[in-house]
């Protein structure tokens, strides 16, 4: 398949049409009005001249990029080829319809289409088209460059091989996807978001919180992304209670209270009109977000607040509209919470969302009645991360800590540390500067392990430094050293490490991120990373080893410029100037890094650790006091066992087998 149409150039639609341009397709982009297709691709243009700036793309494949999308106002010209038609319309089911129909007399033999609707029935939808089985739903999520997540969802007569194309297409684009597997009202994102979004309102509503109060809940003690009114003052006040009332008519049982009505009926629409649930001020740079206190929502209910949304996801696992993975991914992904609504609940505690939602039933109604998952998983004692299962088994070899994940392969002599923060890009918190620590010290005790690889969950980031959100508040000058001063004493930490340490750089390693990898022993970098220090953007220096250690690895003159510059380095201009090792392909970049670690892991360990001192200490003293330090290294060896080792089993032409001792 080669060729992909794109109609509606709004929004959603030009967006759509750079991704699939972006994936090596042809695109016809179409629209009712030349103004709107030329207003489209201004856009793309604009985008696509973001990316370049930024270095994700160069200026000559941006302009491939561009130059493989077509303008077509004229429908049957715009699908004639198309071997997949996307639509992205205005959201109502009788113009969508319409479209359909015109498109079954037009569209090629054999075509897919696919609907970007968020709301709307695939299977209505795909009663305009003669060959239903070549209908699907295809939800990006706003804006589609950016965000990460595609939600598949099949209609009731959608084939196995239409939905097999369209995963690998939503793959091609550099999606994450999640599949909902039963044409339902609210899919799975919205069928989530909706409790969730109701239950902060009702709890405004009986006088349980006010709305700063559930929003800084939600901020500062969860780390969402935005409070939960921001968001739907961000979404469109009007956009939500339109699409609540819709899934109603669809049979979705719903608590929508009042004052979403109340909200439209005062034309309160959100952001977009200057007022919703907050009032928003024009600054420079558009309207400015509300400033929420950070210790207003101390005393939020949470469990309270996401049990009816906990209560949802249960139904969908149950229902098998999705799986768990999907349940959680698409929040994750497609909202930007930390942690999926099957994750949370079993670190609330099953036993305690049920007591929340039963203390609601018996107050507010049968809205609130438990879930027969959540009576079952409470009957088995799948009662959350306490008891070691709920919705997932925690009784796994992997150590999941608050923000990393430690993965130890005894078998192979290595462990691997994840940062597992990737709907923030793995940045950095308080918590994961503890996490670290507790880490590095568990991998140190550990004669099993012979090399750690550090790398960041998804495929996007690595590590972007520290969230500005967890790290922002009343910081003062004395605040900041001592915080540059930890994470000195954290880095520190792998550079004593008696075992060598690969940063596995899987995406973006900008700020704290980069000098993570700068305190490794090595660094060894996918084609899509981009690697710099990027803190000058904001009036900062390197704050975590960046001015000492980069200097070190490749050259005063090229540091200054790296830093005073701010400069974000490709994986292959990273090579060059001698900032990381090697650089993989991203497909075999797992594989790659293994090898590399397998290879480390199979020399002497004393070796190793005693090399390492002589590398990283001998290099910072004079040249006398390093050879001295060279010399009593070298004597030690030969009191191992390792050395005769290796001196047999290279007189025996044989791999040596090291033990470490």
């Amino acid at each position: 398949m080669k060729t992909i149409t794109v109609i509606g150039a709004g929004t959603m639609g030009h967006g759509i049409a750079q991704l699939a341009a972006k994936a090596g397709y042809q695109v016809y982009l179409n629209d009712v009005k030349k103004e709107f297709i030329d207003k489209g691709l201004e856009r793309i243009k604009w985008s696509l001249g973001k990316f370049a700036k930024k270095k994700d793309i160069t200026e000559e494949q941006a302009k491939e990029i561009f130059g493989r999308i077509t303008p077509e106002l004229d429908l049957a010209k715009a699908v004639r080829a198309a071997d997949i038609i996307i639509e992205a319309i205005i959201e109502d089911m009788s113009v969508k319809q319409e479209l359909g129909r015109r498109l079954d007399k037009i569209m090629k033999k054999g075509a897919i289409f696919a609907t970007n609707t968020s709301t709307l029935p695939i299977t209505e939808i795909a009663s305009a088209f003669s060959h239903p089985e070549n209908v699907i739903g295809m939800h990006f999520f706003n804006p589609p460059q950016l965000m990460p997540l595609v939600e598949i969802i099949r209609g009731e007569k959608t084939s196995e091989s239409t939905l097999t194309v369209i995963v690998e297409l939503s793959r091609e684009m550099g999606k994450d996807i999640v599949t909902c597997k039963k044409d339902v009202p609210g899919f799975i994102v919205n069928r989530m978001l909706g409790p969730l979004l109701n239950e902060a309102a009702w709890m405004v509503e009986r006088g349980e919180a006010s709305i700063t109060a559930v929003d800084s809940a939600a901020k500062y003690r969860l780390s969402l992304p935005m409070g939960l009114f921001e968001l739907a003052d961000y979404s469109g006040v009007d956009v939500i209670h339109n699409a609540q009332k819709y899934f109603v008519r669809r049979g979705l049982v719903s608590n929508q209270p009042p004052i979403w009505e109340e909200k439209v009926k005062a034309q309160e629409f959100g952001m977009k009109v200057g007022k919703g649930f907050y009032t928003y001020k024009q600054g420079a740079l558009g309207w400015e977000r509300p400033d929420i206190p950070r210790d207003a929502g101390n005393n939020v209910d949470l469990v309270r607040l996401f049990a009816p949304a906990i209560n949802s996801g249960a139904e969908v696992v149950r229902l098998e509209i999705a799986t768990r993975e999907d349940v959680d991914k698409s929040v994750k992904m497609g909202l930007g919470f930390p942690k999926g609504i099957l994750e949370m609940a079993d670190e609330f505690g099953i036993d305690k969302v049920m007591d929340a939602l039963k203390d609601l039933r018996s107050k507010h109604g049968e809205f609130y009645k438990p879930d027969p998952l959540l009576e079952q998983m409470m009957s088995e004692g799948r009662t959350g991360k306490e008891a070691g299962k709920g919705f997932y088994d925690y009784e796994q070899k992997a150590t999941e800590l608050e923000t990393l994940i430690l993965k130890k392969e005894p078998e192979n002599k290595i462990a691997w540390l994840v940062l597992n923060r990737p709907h923030r890009l793995n940045t950095f918190t308080l918590e994961s500067i503890a996490d670290f620590r507790r880490a590095f010290l568990d991998v140190a005790a550990d004669k099993n392990i012979r090399v750690l690889i550090i790398t960041g969950a998804g495929d996007k980031a690595f590590c972007t430094g520290a969230d500005l959100t967890a790290f922002s508040g009343d910081i003062n000058p004395s605040a900041a050293r001592d915080l540059s001063a930890q994470g000195h004493d954290l880095f520190a930490m792998i550079e004593k490490l008696p075992q060598p340490v690969i940063a596995a750089i899987n995406g973006y390693a900008y700020g704290g991120g980069c000098e993570l990898a700068l305190a490794c022993d090595f660094r060894i970098a996918a084609e899509r990373a981009k690697i710099g220090l990027t803190e000058m953007r904001l009036s900062l220096i390197p704050g975590w080893g960046g001015t000492q250690r980069l200097p070190r690895i490749i050259g005063l003159a090229r540091a200054k410029e790296a830093i005073m510059l701010a400069r974000r380095y490709t994986a292959e201009e990273a090579l060059t100037i001698g900032l990381v090792n090697k650089v993989v392909s991203n497909d075999n970049f797992e594989n790659e890094v293994r090898a590399f670690a397998h290879e480390l892991a199979k020399q002497s360990p004393i070796a190793i650790k005693l090399a390492k001192q002589c590398l990283n200490h001998g290099t910072q003293v004079p040249l006398d006091v390093g050879l001295e330090l060279e010399a009593q290294a070298f004597g030690v060896l030969f009191s191992t066992e390792d050395l005769f080792e290796g001196i047999a089993a290279f007189m025996e032409k044989r791999e040596p087998d090291f033990k470490g001792k």
